[in-house]
């Protein structure tokens, strides 16, 4: 569940590799930034939840982005430039 405290901190690239480890029942450190995030067993579901859950940190992270380009590298380049307003 999201506190409140939760839901207004900014999203990190720590917090989303750490989401994404918990999805795929793997450890944070096993992903790479450039690992295809499909290759371990993100699939479209949990794309659009976990896109959800982030978003209420006040992103707006589109479902169709994130499925577009599924590493944690490019996501993270999306939501830094939410966070810079871009």
């Amino acid at each position: 569940m999201t506190t409140p405290t939760q839901a207004l901190a900014p999203l990190t690239l720590e917090r989303m590799r750490a989401d994404i480890a918990r999805l795929v029942d793997e450890a944070p450190e096993e992903l790479e930034n450039d690992d295809n995030l499909l290759d371990w067993g993100l699939d479209s579901m949990r794309i659009f939840n976990i896109s959800v859950e982030w978003n209420k940190t006040g992103l707006e992270l589109r479902f169709a982005d994130l499925a577009e380009t599924p590493t944690l590298a490019d996501w993270w380049q999306i939501v830094q430039r939410q966070q810079r307003g871009q």
